[in-house]
């Protein structure tokens, strides 16, 4: 099904297509620049910063590979077998794999500060059996007269809008303000982003001028007057001669590739360097400042970025922090818009919700969840085959069975524990 003939099936009925011009209160310019305090930013321009680009990349990434399963509340049982296994296990669209979907949600809330995705259903039994994500610069969240919350979607083609009802369009959003349009990590970190890429800009003009501090060329001799230069085109135009001392200084010194080459100085003129100034000597450790903080804005910590000194234990700790209070907060939100606009009210009522599997990512403390699964064990809460299930491998024969200690019971039975110990496991008689 084509994607517009789809939405605009879904969103025909009085008033559904909607002309004019609708005032949209995102802070996005139509070329996604942000204009934020007088800075102008891109998101393209924001992503050639290697530190936001790879925190993107890892959150993105990091969801996009949780599994997702189905399961009814009340029993904790997995259900593989329903009307959606194509949508949350499969392909959720003809173009994208599961993975290729996910990340695509995941960049569009980082970069945006939303993610939306139609949902294309059957219309026999309402079930999805499509997701289709939505260019978030074409979705406008709109509240009515009477307050209810409609989506309006713009044609980039044609500038036509529809109004879809948000039971059909999944919406997931960063920090919001308003609890309806999310704010993206790029507009409240678009100063530290803008400063990080001013820096990086400074050391790109440093390396095309030979990697060295600039310098001032002196002499005693009179270089003031004009002189006539031929301009590519064959037509000439007056310089000074200052211009033309430091064009040709330039062009023979100035890049890499010029970088220590000899200088054979004529006309009495001499060269002195520039000291290197307190701020060109701290530039490396105002970088580490800088990387810390787009990773703070990210909530990803600094070891995923390729940065920081911290051992190894220290980044197994961090990574667990990273799943505990970056990606769970994301994952929920997944987890609540998910089971409400894809499982039908009366699956709902029956306890079923859409979940994503996280233990996968705490397996970095090794020594802990051995000692977990021990301890579980032992207590009779896993057997052998639960244990399996949460290490993603298959069950075994006779694994379903619990155990549980007999060196371990009410003090108020010992006494009679103690002695059919002492018996060797019988029991006095007469009792």
């Amino acid at each position: 099904m084509s994607i517009l003939r789809g939405i605009r099936k879904a969103a025909s009925g009085p008033g559904a297509a909607l002309g004019g011009v609708l005032t949209s209160t995102a802070v996005y310019g139509p070329d996604g620049f942000l204009d934020v305090e007088n800075i102008s930013l891109s998101r393209d321009r924001a992503m050639k910063l290697s530190t936001v680009n790879r925190c993107v990349e890892v959150r993105s990434c990091t969801i996009a590979a949780l599994p997702v399963y189905l399961m009814r509340e009340s029993t904790k049982e997995r259900l593989r077998d329903h009307r959606l296994a194509g949508v949350l296990w499969g392909r959720p669209n003809e173009a994208m794999t599961r993975f290729d979907y996910e990340r695509l949600m995941q960049v569009n809330l980082d970069l945006r500060g939303n993610a939306y995705a139609w949902i294309s259903r059957d219309n026999r039994t309402g079930y999805p059996v499509e997701l289709i994500p939505l260019q978030p610069d074409h979705v406008t969240p709109y509240v009515a007269l009477d307050s209810s919350l409609w989506y309006i979607y713009t044609n980039p083609r044609t500038g036509q809008m529809f109004r879809l009802s948000p039971a059909d369009v999944l919406h997931y959003k960063a920090y919001s303000l308003d609890g309806i349009e999310g704010i993206s990590i790029l507009h409240r970190a678009a100063l530290t982003i803008q400063t990080g890429l001013a820096a990086q800009e400074y050391q790109r003009a440093m390396y095309q001028n030979g990697g060295r501090p600039s310098g001032v060329l002196t002499t005693d001799t009179d270089i003031g007057g004009e002189v006539a230069v031929a301009k590519s085109d064959g037509s000439t135009e007056k310089i000074s001669k200052k211009e033309l001392i430091r064009r040709e200084w330039e062009k023979i010194h100035a890049g890499p590739g010029n970088g220590f080459r000899v200088a054979v100085m004529d006309n009495g003129l001499k060269y002195q360097a520039l000291s290197v100034s307190n701020s060109d000597a701290q530039f490396v450790e105002s970088e580490d400042i800088r990387v810390a903080d787009v990773c703070r804005f990210f909530g990803t910590p600094l070891h995923m970025v390729y940065a920081g000194k911290q051992a190894y234990s220290s980044n197994e700790q961090n990574a667990i922090e990273f799943t505990r209070f970056t990606l769970q907060p994301l994952v929920i939100q997944r987890e609540q818009e998910d089971s409400y606009k894809l499982l039908l009210p009366r699956e709902r009522a029956d306890g079923l919700r859409i979940r994503r599997e996280l233990k996968g990512l705490l397996r970095g403390d090794t020594a802990a969840q051995t000692a977990l699964y021990k301890g579980m064990r032992e207590a009779g809460v896993y057997s052998v085959n639960d244990i399996r299930a949460l290490e993603d491998l298959p069950d075994v024969p006779g694994g379903d069975s619990r155990y549980a200690s007999w060196n371990y019971g009410p003090l108020a039975n010992w006494d009679a524990l103690s002695i059919i110990r002492a018996l060797g496991g019988q029991a006095p008689e007469g009792e």
